[in-house]
Order: C-alpha cells, then structure tokens, then sequence
C-alpha cells in the first residue's frame, strides 16, 4: 500500500470516529437513546466524505508540482 492511500484511509477513519463519538456525545448529552445506526452512518458518512478531500488535496499537491 502506497503512503498516499494509506494516509487518506487513515485521515478517513480517525475523523470519522471522531466525529461519530462527539454526535453520540452530543446526544448523551441532551439525554437521547444511543442509536447504532446513527453513530455507524456518521462514521462512514463523515469519513468517506473526509477521505475524498484528502484524495484531492493530494491529487492538486501533485499537479501543483508540475508547474
């Protein structure tokens, strides 16, 4: 696995967890049901989402060097 897809699937997972855990916090907090559902559609929702910018973040570094 090359460096750039192992970056974008890790930048992927952490922030999707870490989104995912502040939702679910935020719902404890306001004192509603923890719904797996939820917690799993925001972590995939948020990480693949994450994941893309860092694709393309990567993909205009690239082109960037060529100028």
């Amino acid at each position: 696995m090359n460096p750039q897809t192992k970056s974008i699937l890790i930048s992927g997972l952490i922030s999707g967890i870490v989104y995912a855990v502040l939702m679910a916090g935020f719902d404890y907090y306001d004192e509603k049901n923890f719904k797996v559902w939820r917690f799993i559609f925001n972590f995939v929702f948020l990480g693949i989402l994450i994941g893309l910018v860092t694709r393309y973040n990567f993909k205009k570094e690239k082109i960037n060097e060529k100028h």
